[in-house]
């Protein structure tokens, strides 16, 4: 949904992945340019680039790698959070006067604007609905890094 939202808010639109799996979806949903992260080159060819960055991902990273993407007063915001602490990386902060910030959902008007935006523009999520039967099978999925976009349950199908 975020590559959805900035590019319907007219935003230049990169998505950075470990690989390039992802890449047809990535340009399907909006994003103007695509990356791997595991080709060492990119952080060196995208270095100083971004004015900012949304980290939606749960895992820890090397983020003065990533840091060093943004421009001078650029920002990364976190909204994944990793279970385990991350260590703040002082200098990649100091020399290009970056900020690292974190953002929850907002609240109830901030929401409801989100969602008075999507449906002016026909935004919705991209899901897999499954059955009440399917819910072992999909949580196998989940662990195995086997889901696209979301699962919804179709309550319909519990008796």
């Amino acid at each position: 949904m975020g590559v959805k939202l900035a590019h319907a808010m007219g935003a230049e639109v990169t998505v950075l992945s470990q690989t390039l799996a992802k890449k047809d979806d990535g340009l399907t949903l909006g994003a103007d340019h695509f990356f791997a992260t595991s080709d060492d080159q990119t952080l060196t060819e995208l270095a100083s680039t971004f004015d900012l960055i949304v980290n939606t991902v749960s895992a820890t990273l090397p983020m003065d790698k990533y840091l060093s993407l943004l421009r001078l007063n650029g920002t990364m915001v976190n909204v994944g959070a990793p279970a385990d602490p991350m260590s703040v990386p002082v200098f990649s902060l100091l020399s290009q006067r970056r900020s690292w910030a974190g953002s929850g959902i907002g609240g109830i008007r901030q929401t409801q604007e989100m969602l008075d935006f999507c449906a002016e523009r026909h935004l919705g999520a991209e899901i897999e609905v499954i059955s009440g039967e399917q819910i072992d099978e999909a949580w196998d999925r989940v662990v195995a890094g086997d889901v696209r976009y979301r699962f919804v349950i179709d309550t319909a199908t519990f008796e």
